[in-house]
């Protein structure tokens, strides 16, 4: 015999109704003989910010002052992983070069015009990150000359799945003291670009 499964009564959603987000809470100090994990944003807790290569960088300048961040990850058609853009990289001289080259105005560049594509990508892993510590992590970005670092999980087959980012800032103001991180050049282009722009 089954049972009876009167339905639940229902209203009309109230206006200006937000909804509920994953959150994670970080601690709010931390040293560097603490838990890299301690100042990781988990994205298994936190919803990633993302944008789609095609939207314009003013679109993604937005997005990042709507939701308090500095980097988006740029998802393509499939929701993988195409590349990120940063504040820095919208805010920097990357759109002055692409209208000096194309000739066009800010509205129409596009975020795979200034985006770090996923070839250029690189990632600690996971597995590391979770034995290392938050200096690891400072000496890292510090080395890389980076103010963001990402890390994947890999599953049984050896697939990454991105899990976490890290960002200076954020953990600056963990530490509660200045992390300084400077862009390099990794390859003989990128020099060749710094030294012409």
């Amino acid at each position: 015999m089954r049972a009876a499964y009167p339905p639940l009564s229902s209203s009309l959603l109230p206006a200006a109704t937000s909804f509920a987000c994953p959150t994670q809470r970080l601690p709010e100090r931390v040293g560097l003989e603490d838990p890299a994990i301690d100042v990781m944003t988990d994205l298994k807790r936190v919803c990633a910010v993302v944008i789609g290569p095609d939207d314009s960088v003013d679109e993604a300048h937005k997005r990042m002052i709507q939701r308090g961040v500095r980097l988006l990850l740029v998802l393509d058609r499939d929701r993988k992983v195409s590349g990120l853009i940063t504040a820095t990289d919208i805010q920097g001289e990357k759109p002055m070069k692409v209208i000096a080259q194309r000739g066009c105005r800010r509205e129409e560049i596009t975020v795979a015009d200034i985006m770090t594509p996923q070839a250029r990508l690189e990632a600690l892993e996971f597995d590391d990150v979770r034995r290392a510590k938050v200096g690891h992590i400072v000496a890292t970005l510090t080395a890389s000359g980076r103010q963001h670092a990402m890390t994947v999980e890999r599953d049984g087959q050896g697939r990454a799945t991105l899990r976490g980012l890290f960002s200076s800032t954020q953990i600056a103001r963990q530490l509660g003291a200045a992390i300084h991180t400077t862009e390099v050049a990794r390859t003989f282009s990128e020099i060749e670009s710094l030294l012409a722009g």
